[in-house]
């Protein structure tokens, strides 16, 4: 796979493959901490985000601005927030990886 592949695909073609990404790192996540928190951050912060492909770098996804913002409904210190976001975003890129085997 390469980067413009993936842009131009990423919707259309392999839709299936990162619902199947973002499910898998979601029941990981949501094993290890507060299932509150971990909803809230799918909910209102990652169905925000987007993933991107660099041939170089692997998957990565890009966070809409002020995340921690973007949180309601859960009553959260901004460093644990910023901890499970960050543990977050890696298990979701490392499912990308594994999907699509990059």
């Amino acid at each position: 796979m390469d980067a413009d592949t993936f842009e131009e695909q990423k919707y259309v073609d392999y839709f299936p493959q990162l619902q199947q990404a973002y499910k898998n790192a979601f029941n990981r996540v949501n094993e290890t901490y507060d299932s509150t928190l971990v909803h809230g951050i799918d909910q209102q912060v990652l169905n925000e985000s987007e993933p991107f492909y660099d041939d170089e770098e692997g998957f990565y996804l890009e966070l809409p601005e002020d995340p921690y913002d973007r949180l309601t409904g859960v009553l959260v210190d901004e460093e644990k927030f910023e901890a499970v976001l960050d543990e977050y975003v890696e298990e979701i890129e490392r499912e990308l990886e594994r999907v699509f085997d990059a």
